[in-house]
């Protein structure tokens, strides 16, 4: 015979000990008695039948579940709750770090803000002081014309000028001479610089051009008188040096009119006996003159056969010298001018060649 037990339908969990290991709201009781709380419409008084057997069935069951499911619940929940914390922990530092990256863009785009700001300025100063520039560059340009044609008219003039005796002496008693003759020395230095290896023709007619030969052409001039001479070998040594350097820079066959009036200088020069000792004994002196004898022009020739000739004639200048120029002299050079069509270079070649006699070579 089946047997049956009434069960009243409340759960008087307040008078049983809680053996949940977990306290508060995840409790497996507290649900349960959460539970109970909501069926507060249901009377107390409420009766149920249950099988006894299934009634201890179901109260060995609960029995097990209250043994292990909180301790497997909590275990869990404990783990999850670490994890989340850890998580939410995480995602705070996180949010932090967005933040502070925030502040740092904002910071890094201000930042950016101003240097496109200054570098807008900067360009347009930049292209303010370009056109300042450019125009200063004009206006330098144009002030360097107007010198170079004012100092073109001046020279020629002065050119003309200083073929008078009483003029040159009136120039060179001037407090302002020896500057005037070292300015000349740079300018022609400038020029000859200045000048395009590949230019074939010189603009004869060029401000620059007429600057700088009427500078040689006052200088030869000078040199042409004794008070001249004595000036230039005393006071301005530093302009036969430049001649003589610059004379080897031009190429064969360029500047040949500059050439020939620097060559006059020289020569004028070396008629005084102390501005020949000056010129003959400066380093490269004898090559620079074989070097010159290789210029297609027949002018610059002439004047370089009058400047050996000079120091030819000259004993004691002749004595410092004869050893270098028997072993370096281009005889055969020579002997090819005294053929030339040009009387002159032919006449003063073969006077050249008696001359060179005094050296012991036979002609």
């Amino acid at each position: 015979m089946t047997s049956f037990v009434v069960l009243q339908c409340s759960l008087p969990s307040e008078q049983r000990r809680c053996n949940c290991l977990q306290k508060g709201s995840q409790c497996f009781c507290a649900i349960l008695k959460k539970r109970n709380n909501s069926l507060k419409a249901e009377t107390e008084d409420d009766f149920v039948k249950v099988k006894r057997r299934d009634l201890e069935r179901l109260t060995t069951e609960v029995m097990q579940l209250r043994d292990f499911l909180p301790k497997i619940l909590n275990g869990d929940i404990m783990g999850t709750f670490q994890k989340l914390d850890a998580l939410e922990s995480n995602m705070e530092k996180k949010e932090e770090e967005i933040e502070q990256l925030k502040m740092d863009c904002e910071h890094f785009r201000a930042r950016l803000e101003t240097a496109q700001a200054d570098c807008m300025r900067e360009k347009k100063e930049k292209l303010d002081l370009r056109q300042h520039l450019n125009e200063a560059k004009q206006q330098l340009l144009q002030q360097a014309e107007y010198c170079t044609e004012m100092g073109a008219a001046v020279c020629t003039l002065l050119w003309g000028v200083s073929s008078n005796e009483e003029a040159v002496k009136n120039i060179l008693g001037g407090s302002k001479a020896v500057k005037f003759f070292t300015i000349t020395a740079q300018t022609m230095e400038s020029f000859v610089k200045s000048l395009n290896e590949d230019m074939k023709q010189q603009d004869l007619d060029s401000d620059e051009n007429q600057f700088v030969l009427a500078l040689a052409g006052i200088v030869t001039n000078v040199a042409a008188l004794a008070c001249g001479r004595e000036f230039l070998v005393s006071s301005n040594q530093e302009l036969l040096d430049t001649m003589m350097q610059l004379l080897g820079d031009m190429k064969p066959g360029l500047c040949t009119k500059l050439k020939v009036l620097m060559l006059m200088s020289l020569y004028n020069v070396s008629i005084n006996l102390k501005g020949l000792k000056y010129i003959s004994e400066s380093p490269g002196f004898i090559p620079l003159l074989w070097w010159l004898l290789n210029d297609p022009d027949t002018e610059v020739c002439l004047h370089v056969l009058r400047l050996l000739q000079s120091v030819i004639l000259e004993p004691e200048v002749l004595a410092k010298s004869a050893s270098e120029m028997r072993d370096t002299l281009p005889f055969q050079r020579i002997i090819a001018l005294s053929k030339s069509r040009n009387a002159d270079l032919q006449a003063l070649a073969r006077e050249l060649l008696e001359d060179l006699k005094i050296l012991e070579y036979e002609v």
